[in-house]
């Protein structure tokens, strides 16, 4: 009996030590995949703002193109003033830097082909004003869809595709 006096103590620490180990390391298990998920959403929050700072910025020249653009009932190319000139290369800058953002390939073709439409627009190439909706509308989603993988945007009649 005597060597069971000196063993139990030994073989309790060693139980206590395996149990507080058996707990900690679910625990860091746990806390690691929260602070991975914390760092998740982090990020894709900074990502929307981005984002979104730079699709307002494409959207405030886009609105500006389209007012200074030329309407034309013939349809014929125009000489693009200088300050339409100034906006174009604005809305090219624009474009590039959601080119630079965008997570998505489909986001930056439809910024691409809404901004070659208002250039279209702005040359006086495009007689009506309309044509831009289909391209602008795509790109709403799109923008949409990279801000918030996985979520539909709430709209109207779906615009097939050109």
């Amino acid at each position: 009996m005597g060597s069971w006096g000196t063993l139990g103590p030994a073989l309790m620490s060693l139980a206590g030590v395996a149990l507080g180990a058996g707990g900690w390391l679910p625990g860091q298990y746990l806390v690691s995949r929260a602070s991975t998920r914390q760092l998740e959403v982090q990020q894709s929050a900074a990502h929307r703002a981005e984002l979104k700072d730079a699709v307002l910025r494409f959207l405030g020249v886009a609105a500006q193109v389209e007012k200074a653009a030329p309407t034309r009932s013939d349809g014929g190319g125009t000489p693009v003033g200088a300050e339409l000139g100034r906006l174009l290369d604005d809305l090219w800058l624009a474009q590039a830097e959601i080119d630079l953002a965008a997570r998505s390939e489909p986001l930056r073709g439809a910024t691409y082909r809404y901004a070659l439409r208002l250039a279209e627009a702005a040359r006086g190439e495009i007689a009506d004003a309309s044509a831009l909706r289909g391209p602008q509308v795509r790109f709403m989603d799109a923008a949409y869809d990279d801000m918030r993988p996985g979520r539909r945007r709430a709209s109207g009649d779906p615009v097939t595709s050109q």
